[in-house]
């Protein structure tokens, strides 16, 4: 069982709704758009046959893969960039359009959490929070004005791809992610190398024991040391949304050249874990593990990052 995010046909079971699509984005300018950083591309050894993660997410067969350059950012988007995608669109987020979203549980004050419902008894951890959304990420009362420079997050892959149409920009494709995350590095386990080094995942024993002096959630998108590339935050913090379907057999029947799973499957991919990863449990925050949902899915540790071709 994944610790990773519950599916939105579950929350719209609890509410008795109807599963829907994207608010259409309103008018507006991009006031500018992320910082992007340009990737020459080429050839690299993609996935692994390290039997480390779930036979289930095909992380393999490991084999070389090229890539055309391309650009992405450095970190994933941020509350305050996407605010402004908010202001200048008035777009209304999938979960603001469910009316809740999924939070962790330790994420909710204690007093708080008998009177909300949890998702299953297999995902204990998880709460359908009324009111949760990527500007009350814990519910009502919450917010993120002082958190400008964090990760966005509640948000699906609908949302992601909405911000990245008005920005002109896209989402990386799982081979542009992966790429980007290894930084450089061969066959390597993290972004940084063999060893784990500094990143937000959950510290101390999943699910209830937190670390002394550590909080489960979000730190600033540039928090930690970067890769050999430049980016930050490639393992943990937030899952990060990618352009293809997932598919279990994605390294057997995508192309070796720019490869792209686009036969729908219902579930959208989702790279680099999140601050619930934990090797005890679900270690999905090395460069090679995949992750999936639905489009329409949204929780506390679901956010993006942007990329482009380059001309």
């Amino acid at each position: 069982m994944s610790c990773c995010t519950p599916q939105a046909a579950v929350r719209a079971a609890h509410h008795g709704l109807q599963a829907g699509g994207p608010s259409p984005v309103g008018r507006g300018e991009p006031a500018g758009e992320p910082r992007l950083l340009a990737l020459p591309g080429g050839s690299f050894l993609m996935g692994t046959d390290a039997n480390e993660g779930f036979a289930e997410d095909g992380e393999g067969p490991a084999r070389e893969v090229t890539l055309t350059p391309f650009a992405i950012a450095p970190t994933a988007v941020t509350n305050a960039q996407f605010s402004d995608f908010v202001r200048a669109t008035r777009y209304i987020t999938e979960a603001e359009q469910a009316g809740s979203s999924f939070v962790f549980y330790l994420q909710i004050e204690e007093e708080q959490r008998h009177a909300i419902r949890q998702v299953s008894r297999e995902l204990p951890w998880w709460l359908d929070v009324e009111g949760a959304c990527w500007q009350r990420p814990t519910g009502p009362g919450s917010g993120v004005h002082d958190k400008p420079d964090h990760p966005v997050v509640h948000i699906a892959w609908n949302d992601a791809a909405a911000y990245c149409a008005w920005a002109g920009l896209r989402l990386p494709t799982e081979a542009e992610w992966e790429y980007a995350a290894r930084g450089g590095l061969a066959g390597k386990r993290y972004p940084w190398g063999d060893e784990l080094a500094p990143c937000n995942i959950f510290q101390g024993e999943f699910p209830s024991r937190p670390a002394a002096g550590w909080t489960p959630g979000t730190v600033p998108v540039d928090s930690f040391a970067p890769n050999g590339f430049g980016l930050y935050n490639m393992a943990g913090n937030c899952w990060e949304w990618c352009a293809d379907w997932s598919s279990a057999d994605y390294h057997r029947t995508t192309a070796a050249r720019d490869p792209l799973q686009d036969q729908p499957s219902g579930r959208k991919s989702l790279r680099g874990g999140s601050f619930l990863c934990h090797d005890s449990y679900c270690n999905r925050y090395r460069v090679a593990a995949r992750g999936s949902n639905t489009p329409d899915s949204s929780a506390s540790n679901l956010g993006f990052r942007v990329a482009a071709a380059l001309d």
